[in-house]
């Protein structure tokens, strides 16, 4: 077999990026915007973007910061809590820029401790974006304390996420960043309007990474890395034609600001690098190759497959 020596790229979407605020997001930003030309913007300020004047609010902030040479959208999404009601919703929708609302389980990850602490919480907020037909983004882990770390994702898709589309049989998911077979098995044989984003580091590393010659904390990124099974699986669901599975670049912390933090913060994929890997995730699949090499497009799908689901 030949070696792939051209890989073209499309300017694509990032449909999940943290760009954080004031001068955070005066250094994020610009890398984001020359690489993608919309991005899903994450609500975990320090405080959430609860409502839709929060939203609109950093949305301003986003777009004052843009440098003029760069053109980007930024698709804004709530943050859900407790007391999320169905007519912040109903105003979320009418807003015409906020496109989701993002589940943060409390204490799942970085800002989530003011998330849903029962789904149950949420019940009439997710029945008013099934009629106004936003799409749920869920960091999908369970947090009680007597749950595993690496067992958090399987638990929660037994617990919540599979009776959750169920209950709401319209409304569009999007389960973000897999991390185990457990998830792509899920959403492969999940209902219509079910899909799911991949981060390059779920790709690239398995949790080995985390300890090779000791603690090496820049692996640590939440969900936590999984194994190296869970890692195949991930790869071969973002290198398959099902329009379910999309790649989804994401910074998690940028690294000056995890320098100043008094324990080790999830950090993992900086913007700057998040197209530069997509060439060494492919070049891992041989099939990939090997099928798609006759299909221009390909590399289109695999980056920004389910845009309409966002519409």
């Amino acid at each position: 077999m030949s070696t792939l020596q051209t890989l073209i790229l499309r300017r694509p979407d990032d449909f999940h990026v943290h760009l954080r605020d004031g001068e955070h997001l005066a250094a994020a930003l610009p890398f984001t915007a020359r690489q993608f030309a919309r991005a899903v913007v994450m609500p975990n300020l320090k405080p959430p973007v609860t409502t839709v004047e929060l939203a609109g609010e950093y949305r301003q902030r986003i777009l004052r910061a843009l440098p003029d040479t760069l053109n980007f959208q930024p698709l804004m999404t709530l943050y859900l809590t407790d007391n999320t009601t169905a007519a912040e919703i109903h105003k979320a929708k009418a807003s015409g820029f906020i496109i989701g609302c993002k589940l943060y389980p409390a204490g799942a990850t970085t800002h989530s401790d003011a998330g849903v602490t029962a789904i149950e919480n949420i019940y009439p907020a997710l029945a008013a974006m099934q009629t106004e037909d936003l799409v749920l983004q869920v960091h999908g882990e369970a947090t009680a304390p007597d749950v595993d770390v690496f067992d958090r994702e399987a638990v929660f898709i037994d617990q919540v996420l599979a009776p959750l589309t169920q209950r709401f049989p319209k409304l569009r998911i999007v389960f973000e960043h897999l991390t185990t077979r457990a998830a792509v098995e899920f959403v492969r044989q999940a209902r219509d309007g079910v899909a799911a984003t991949i981060t390059p580091q779920h790709l690239l590393h398995n949790r080995n990474a985390i300890f090779q010659g000791g603690i090496r904390p820049h692996y640590y990124c939440l969900p936590i890395l999984k194994r190296e099974t869970d890692r195949q699986a991930l790869l071969a669901a973002a290198t398959s034609d099902n329009p379910r599975f999309f790649s989804a670049p994401t910074a998690r912390r940028m690294l000056s600001i995890q320098k100043k933090m008094p324990v080790a913060a999830p950090v993992c994929s900086p913007p700057m690098r998040r197209l530069s890997c997509m060439p060494k995730l492919l070049s891992k699949s041989a099939s990939w190759i090997v099928s798609k090499r006759s299909q221009p497009s390909a590399v289109r799908i695999f980056i920004n497959c389910h845009a309409t689901l966002l519409r």
